[in-house]
């Protein structure tokens, strides 16, 4: 048998463009604080961004300083790249909207979230949540199993 016939060949069409699965919007309460005029609560919804973006927001969140003896190091602004992410991934209540920014006095989406969620456990939950809707928080063996299964 030739080396050319034992090799494996694999599908690749699946991984061509137009194969894929659209991310889904997510619906997930994150607080108890905001109810609709019946009680129930209103859950944010989040969509995944592209890796594309990600990329931009982490450029964006970085600076770069002079260290003696270092040269110049590269220092990302981690709070800030996950916010950035957690606000773009967040479909409703969409941060960025002119309206929120002008009634929080604030032109900067960030801080429109750090409002809304001033209880510290609900702006957790809404970085947690978008994180790992981004697929940051996937454990490889979790995928693994998928994989198997």
């Amino acid at each position: 048998m030739s080396e050319k016939q034992n090799e494996k060949v694999y599908d690749l069409s699946f991984f061509m463009p137009g194969q894929t699965v659209e991310t889904e919007e997510i619906k997930v309460p994150i607080s108890k604080r905001f109810v609709d005029k019946k009680g129930n609560v209103i859950p944010f919804v989040f969509k995944a961004i592209t890796t594309e973006r990600i990329d931009e927001l982490e450029k964006e969140n970085t600076n770069y300083k002079n260290v003696k003896g270092r040269g110049r190091v590269k220092e990302l602004d981690s709070q800030r790249f996950y916010a950035r992410i957690a606000v773009e991934s967040t479909v409703y209540p969409d941060f960025r909207s002119k309206e929120l920014r002008d009634a929080y006095k604030t032109p900067d989406p960030v801080e429109v979230a750090k409002r809304v969620l001033s209880v510290g456990g609900e702006y957790a939950n809404w970085l947690n949540k978008a994180i790992e809707i981004n697929g940051f928080e996937d454990d490889p063996e979790d995928l693994e199993a998928a994989v198997k299964n």
